[in-house]
């Protein structure tokens, strides 16, 4: 071991997330809804040849949906996931913001129909920029930004 080298031990089922933004791994860890009982490592503000600083977290014996991968991408652009398997990494992609969100955060706008306790209706959002960050609502109009959505999940 080299001074200075960081040591994490490996997993042997499980999911990598890795290049998350320096300061992004507990709201990552919160927008994937993931529970104290899981055996996690989390390492952050680490040097990133790719992004300067990252964090990384480790869930042992939990293989993300497509779902919250959607929802990674929402805070974690630059965010990648490997697949671990018997200590291997078995599958590697990057998580990409989609173009349509159903159902994974609210409208802000109280009078939006997808608010309506008597309207079954989930929210639908289009994307309309990826930097900045900007969804907009497919029933009202009403834009929401990255940290709107953020706060969503981590309040």
């Amino acid at each position: 071991m080299k001074k200075g080298e960081l040591v994490v031990r490996k997993i042997r089922n499980g999911t990598v997330i890795d290049h998350i933004p320096a300061g992004q791994a507990l709201n990552v860890l919160k927008i994937i809804g993931v529970k104290g009982d899981s055996i996690i490592a989390i390492v952050m503000n680490v040097e990133s040849k790719k992004i300067g600083k990252k964090d990384i977290v480790k869930i042992e014996n939990k293989e993300l949906s497509m779902d919250e991968l959607n929802r990674i991408a929402l805070i974690a652009p630059t965010a990648t996931i490997n697949i671990i398997r018997e200590y291997e990494v078995v599958e590697k992609k990057k998580v990409t913001i989609p173009d349509k969100i159903i159902n994974i955060f609210k409208c802000p706008n109280p009078n939006c129909i997808t608010n309506q306790p008597r309207e079954p209706i989930k929210p639908v959002f289009k994307l309309i920029s990826k930097r900045p960050l900007i969804f907009m609502c497919e029933y009202c109009g009403t834009y929401i930004y990255r940290k709107d959505i953020l706060a969503q999940f981590v309040s």
